[in-house]
């Protein structure tokens, strides 16, 4: 096999799953509610799951507490007043740094992280709807996507090999100009105004991020994937690490513009 070849090896199987997920997540993001609830709240819990494997892998029965734990925590979030909820989304970390044995910080905010941006997907579904909760998920897909195929098309300098040795600021610079584009087109379909071009950047900036913060972790703990879950993909958290900070920073971001931007807004 050449060497070009060996650098596409794996799309099939990342074209397959990402099929699957597609299919599963757009009908849950569709209906909305408790449908989509249950998605996030099971992902929710198997990313803390693997987050524990990978961080604490002895304390695998803790493990699969603070996972059921963090999935009911999101659910609980959306049955009471959400802050009531705070605490028991904050709990598996709690209770990570009383019995872990070792990254029990690492742990305990990554894990946090974990349940506020479950929270900032259903929070977006419910307050925003279904468009705007496709234009992210949009949007980080398309940062992923576009710097995948970019770095292995025109390659170049590397972001950060010591953390992850793939990644290109040729990949990199493409996946800011495909949320750019992506911008762009959600503009003309709801007629926001331009600041969303620079919140898309900003929040593909973030994704980025998360994606390389997950490969710190990892390298930390010497593994390749977070799990082997998803086929082509590794886990949960390796196939939406970026969409965690993207959530987490939105909610961050509401906060201090308006949004959705309304046009002439400048």
């Amino acid at each position: 096999m050449s060497a070009g070849a060996g650098r596409w090896d794996d799309l099939l199987a990342r074209l397959g799953s990402a099929a699957v997920m597609a299919g599963v997540g757009l009908g849950a993001m569709w209906l909305g509610g408790w449908a989509f609830l249950a998605l996030v709240a099971v992902c929710v819990g198997l990313m803390i799951w693997e987050l524990s494997s990978m961080l604490a892998p002895v304390h695998r029965r803790s493990a699969l507490g603070v996972a059921v734990l963090a999935a009911g925590a999101v659910v609980l979030a959306r049955v009471i007043p959400l802050g009531l909820a705070l605490p028991f989304l904050l709990l598996p970390g709690i209770i990570a740094m009383a019995r872990f044995e070792g990254n029990r910080r690492l742990f305990s905010i990554y894990a946090a992280l974990i349940s506020l941006s479950g929270i900032g997907l259903v929070v977006l579904r419910e307050d925003f709807g279904f468009v705007w909760l496709l234009w992210l998920v949009v949007l980080v897909i398309v940062t992923d996507v576009a710097g995948y195929f970019a770095g292995r098309m025109i390659g170049g300098p590397k972001f950060w090999p010591k953390v992850s040795p793939k990644k290109t600021w040729s990949g990199t610079v493409a996946g800011w100009i495909g949320a750019a584009v992506v911008a762009l087109l959600f503009m003309k379909h709801t007629g926001s105004g331009i600041e969303l071009i620079g919140i898309s950047v900003a929040l593909s900036m973030a994704s980025q991020l998360g994606d390389i913060s997950e490969s710190a972790v990892k390298r930390k703990v010497g593994v390749k994937d977070s799990s082997a879950l998803i086929p082509g993909h590794g886990g949960l958290l390796d196939r939406f690490d970026g969409m965690l900070a993207a959530s987490v920073v939105l909610l961050l971001i509401e906060q201090i513009v308006d949004f959705p931007p309304v046009p002439g807004g400048l």
